[in-house]
């Protein structure tokens, strides 16, 4: 039974040569590369030589928000992680490794909590439908509206609600990164660091700033 898996598994694997699967986007990396040598020829040069961003974003994976873009940012200005709707629990191991090395290695001065209305994951995090794994990943959003419950529900408006649970879930999520050790260590030695909460709108393509900045302990 497994040397049958591991025959199909190797004949899937078998493409012939030249098969045009994503070929467009290959066709799409080559114009953009040429596209960015034509307006600064030394621009993959500098890139290759240190990556040193003064920001770093934790934003949601979805597809509708490119970090760089929204702010303007080439390659190599902006430090990204990404996951289902912009979570930063001190738990998950990717994204402290993410922090850890943004502000010991790298040494972001800015670091910016982003999420975005019209988020899937706050939706299915209130909903009441079972997804399997990615239900725990969400399971601190839920927190955050057992928290706010009282204000949630005297909104209306379902869509609404699920705004303002978005804000709700950012400021949650600057009071994670601003109480981890790593933050506070790089405070303790004199590193200038400044955690911001951010959301973006689909709608305009507009952030708006949650005036919960924080630059010291």
């Amino acid at each position: 039974m497994a040397l049958m898996a591991e025959k199909r598994l190797t004949r899937a694997r078998a493409l012939p040569l030249g098969h045009p699967m994503l070929d467009h986007l290959k066709a799409n990396n080559r114009a953009w590369a040429a596209a960015k040598v034509a307006a600064d020829a030394g621009f993959f040069k500098r890139l290759e030589g240190q990556q040193a961003p003064q920001y770093l974003w934790i934003g949601c994976a979805d597809s509708r928000v490119p970090a760089n873009e929204i702010v303007g940012l080439d390659p190599g200005e902006l430090f990204v992680h990404r996951n289902v709707a912009n979570l930063a629990p001190p738990q998950d191991a990717n994204y402290l490794s993410v922090l850890q090395f943004a502000v010991d290695v790298i040494k972001v001065k800015h670091i910016m909590v982003v999420g975005h209305y019209g988020c899937g994951g706050i939706a299915a995090a209130v909903d009441g439908q079972r997804r399997g794994l990615v239900d725990h990943w969400l399971h601190p959003i839920r927190e955050v509206f057992s928290d706010n419950r009282a204000e949630l529900e005297s909104i209306p408006d379902d869509r609404l609600r699920l705004d303002r649970l978005c804000e709700l879930n950012v400021l949650r999520q600057v009071r994670n990164v601003a109480s981890d050790v790593f933050v506070q260590d790089a405070w303790a030695r004199g590193q200038p660091i400044t955690v911001h909460g951010w959301v973006y709108s689909l709608s305009n393509g507009l952030v708006k700033d949650l005036n919960v900045t924080v630059d010291r302990p």
